[in-house]
């Protein structure tokens, strides 16, 4: 034991030497510090700023169809992914007590209208008695009032005749639309209840060849996002596939905010706006309720002057100069920096958009202009093997038993 803690000891020590050894070999004739230059030219190049989100794809014309009273769902003709044509019918409900109702409402209205009509007349017959004063005035008034009630009787049968006549058409549901049948919801035999709210039995989508993409973007990007602006996505079903599309609409209100009817959705302390983007789905790779990458691009330049992003942050500074090394230096908060031997030359620039890899340069330099990209930092030969520790003894070896 006193012997393996000795051999940790000494491998220590040997340690401690070669990180001396290193440093010294750095102030040793010819073990300075080498670098080595990255140089890129000044040329014309697309560059674009964007922000991003994330959203779900939608079609662009989705309607529910639902069903106005209460029944048994007696037949369905559609099912999803069925192409279906404006007008066609696409399911029917049990019709028997819808049909009885309308039966008692016809008989009612039949009843009411043979009773209006012998009250018209008889109050005909009153009036003109009446007028030639054949008959009192409170048999006159009488059979005014039963006119009245009979009149009233029969208006009243009307409208529970057509509002019966109406829910037995409700009974037959058609499509509003040309389309396809994205979802269905009941199946054969089902009941529905139609109470406060209409019950939803198929959503259809108008056209699956165009779609669009419902965006979230952080209120800190929504001012750079207008409408008409490009914009790409993707989506994990085809991760080398990139879509294009276009902002079509900004959107000031969401119907999911808790804490404002007027601005946008907002979940704790995040606020973001919907975007809708449309997009051409030719093959019908995008399919509702994916959910899309997307990048909006909010400016974009083509063929204008560029450099890499990094040559406007590079600086020579130590240890990349020495005294020997002569800095040519300039004012401006934007500069790049030229080299010729040992002589190092800063020319400012004006700047325009970048994408954060490559920057606009809209003034101060001409295009060939070969800058400064950034330095690498590389040590000599001799100094690699020290810091390695070649020639040195390996680590102690485990006591075997």
């Amino acid at each position: 034991m006193k012997n393996m803690t000795r051999r940790i000891a000494v491998w220590t020590l040997i340690i401690a030497a070669v990180a001396v050894a290193a440093v010294l070999l750095l102030k040793k004739p010819g073990g300075k510090p080498e670098f080595k230059y990255e140089m890129a030219t000044v040329s014309t190049a697309d560059v674009s700023t964007f922000v991003t989100a994330t959203g779900t794809i939608e079609p662009v014309t989705e309607v529910q169809v639902g069903t106005q009273v209460s029944g048994i769902i007696a037949k369905l003709f559609v099912d999803y992914n069925s192409v279906v044509k404006q007008g066609q019918i696409i399911a029917e409900m049990d019709k028997v007590t819808l049909e009885s109702e309308l039966a008692s409402a016809q008989a009612a209205y039949d009843g009411n209208k043979a009773e209006y009509k012998f009250q018209e007349k008889n109050y005909e017959r009153s009036r003109e008695l009446y007028s030639r004063a054949l008959i009192s005035d409170a048999d006159f008034e009488q059979a005014e009032y039963n006119y009245e009630m009979a009149k009233s009787a029969f208006h009243s049968s009307e409208a529970s005749l057509a509002k019966a006549e109406r829910n037995l058409s409700y009974a037959t549901i058609a499509s509003p639309i040309n389309g396809i049948v994205i979802d269905r919801a009941v199946e054969e035999g089902q009941t529905v209840a139609a109470g406060f709210e209409t019950p939803t039995l198929f959503t259809l989508a108008a056209d699956l060849t165009r779609m669009q993409v419902v965006a979230d973007v952080d209120e800190a990007d929504i001012g750079g996002v207008a409408e008409g602006q490009r914009a790409t996505f993707t989506v994990d079903a085809y991760p080398d596939d990139i879509f294009e599309g276009r902002v079509t609409q900004i959107r000031l209100g969401s119907t999911n905010s808790s804490s404002s009817s007027l601005s946008s959705t907002t979940s704790e302390s995040v606020v973001t706006y919907e975007v809708v983007i449309t997009a051409d789905n030719p093959e019908l790779k995008l399919k509702p309720r994916l959910t899309a990458n997307i990048s909006i691009y909010t400016e974009e330049k083509h063929d204008v002057l560029c450099v890499p992003a990094k040559a406007l942050r590079f600086t020579p500074e130590y240890p990349l100069v020495t005294k020997k090394d002569i800095v040519n230096d300039c004012e401006g908060s934007a500069k790049l920096w030229t080299k010729e031997g040992n002589t190092f030359t800063a020319i400012p620039v004006t700047t325009g958009i970048t994408d954060g890899v490559i920057t606009e340069i809209t003034g101060g330099i001409g295009e060939g202009t070969e800058v400064i990209a950034g330095a690498e930092f590389t040590r000599l030969t001799e100094m690699k093997n020290a810091a390695k520790g070649v020639g040195m003894p390996g680590p102690p070896a485990k006591n075997r038993k």
